[in-house]
């Protein structure tokens, strides 16, 4: 006879999974209390590192049943939910979605209900890219420097540069200006040596006159 085991996440220790709980009870499954797994855990984790969802992969068996509220208790993306069903699959369990009707998602028409999340979600995930690479497009093109500030002014970076010129060390800089070594070694590298100027050398092939 198959088992039923439900798995309950949530993502932060002021949440319960009571709601789920009741959920899948007004579904019409009864699950035994042992067999209600409830996790606290950020749902961008992904399945695969949740310490209370491998445990419960070790004790799931062929013939055994699964069951979820919604789609994203199986992992941290489309792909990561597919990847955690295919798993489950493989191993002879039934996973069943009650935001989906209730439907298997390791049937043939789970499997095509899956297949459409995964294409509508690598769709959504190449607008999000085209987007995002437009907009910094637009920027650069406006003239507006991207990534992060300079941690120093561009007088202090020429302060820097002369310093270092006239041979202070990365360390005393560093405590100087507040920042890490790291941070002076990028202003000589974007800025180059500076150089000091040298006294014109005596000529030697001037003439003395008596």
């Amino acid at each position: 006879m198959s088992r039923i085991f439900a798995y309950c996440r949530v993502s932060t220790g002021d949440q319960t999974t009571s709601n789920q709980v009741a959920e899948i009870e007004a579904a019409g499954f009864t699950v035994a209390k042992q067999r209600i797994v409830e996790e606290t855990i950020s749902g961008s984790v992904a399945a695969m590192e949740r310490p209370e969802f491998m445990r419960l992969m070790d004790r799931l068996e062929v013939g055994d049943v699964l069951l979820v509220t919604k789609l994203d208790r199986l992992g941290r993306n489309a792909m990561d939910v597919r990847a955690t069903v295919e798993r489950l699959a493989t191993a002879g369990v039934r996973v069943h979605c009650l935001a989906l009707g209730g439907v298997d998602l390791t049937s043939p028409a789970g499997k095509m209900t899956m297949g459409v999340i995964a294409a509508v979600a690598e769709f959504e995930r190449d607008l999000l890219i085209e987007r995002t690479q437009s907009g910094l497009k637009r920027a650069r093109e406006g003239g507006k420097r991207l990534g992060r500030p300079p941690s120093l002014t561009a007088a202090q970076q020429e302060q820097v540069r002369a310093q270092r010129a006239a041979g202070a060390s990365l360390g005393s800089l560093a405590k100087e200006f507040g920042v890490t070594r790291a941070a002076i070694q990028r202003v000589e590298k974007r800025l180059g040596p500076k150089t000091v100027g040298k006294p014109a050398p005596i000529s030697t092939d001037a003439t003395m006159t008596g």
